[in-house]
């Protein structure tokens, strides 16, 4: 007969339909604050790892490349669902992090157990959760790259999607699929989807036609 525990943070035992979530943060001091804070919400079972079905909680000042990195890892490579407690976004970076499939984003400054208990739930759904100055900026920076696109002289509308141009750019720089894929912690699978779904859309015929429209257009 299967038991219906799992193990939690603590390492004892907790139901199974309980949310699971496990927390990433750059020091034990900011770690275990964010779990006593969740400890509070018993409809949350802490873990250690994380997987499919988990809500990964990613703790950090601002967003480097590591954490971006990592950020890309437990969503694509574990399959879990994110949100991401910063004390910062640049400008820069929030196309990057909306594109990592972050579905909650929650400032430094506003985390308190109701916050976080609030954004976890919301990531579990599968729905939004962004504060509401970082929301106006990304739809801000999403018509910015729409004009952007449609002002190509002969570009499609739809233009291009930040995924799609780090993804020419490496092909441009003679990489293959595989190293592709680790250099931007994507999938074999995804980048072959990246690929297909951007020649499908523009009618391009094969990859370096594709990296001849995003030169010729101005995206690399």
């Amino acid at each position: 007969m299967c038991s219906t525990a799992t193990t939690t943070d603590t390492g004892r035992p907790g139901p199974a339909h309980r949310l699971p979530v496990v927390v990433y943060a750059p020091d034990p001091l900011s770690r275990e604050g964010v779990l006593s804070q969740l400890r509070r919400h018993p409809e949350l079972e802490l873990r250690t790892a994380g997987g499919p079905g988990t809500v990964a909680l990613l703790v950090g000042e601002t967003l480097d490349e590591s954490a971006l990195t990592r950020l890309r890892r437990v969503v694509r490579g574990e399959g879990a669902r994110a949100v991401l407690v910063v004390r910062e976004i640049r400008e820069a970076e929030l196309l990057d992090v909306i594109e990592c499939g972050v579905g909650a984003i929650v400032w430094r400054h506003e985390a308190t157990a109701h916050r976080l208990a609030q954004a976890v739930l919301s990531a579990a759904r599968g729905e939004g959760d962004l504060p509401a100055d970082l929301l106006g900026r990304l739809i801000e920076q999403v018509g910015t790259l729409h004009r952007g696109a449609a002002g190509h002289s002969g570009a499609p509308a739809v233009g291009l999607l930040p995924r799609e141009v780090d993804v020419l750019r490496l092909v441009a720089d003679g990489l293959d699929t595989s190293e592709i894929a680790g250099k931007l912690s994507y999938s074999e699978r995804t980048i072959k989807n990246v690929m297909h779904g951007l020649t499908t859309r523009l009618h391009l015929r094969n990859r370096a036609h594709a990296v001849a429209y995003a030169l010729r257009e101005g995206y690399i």
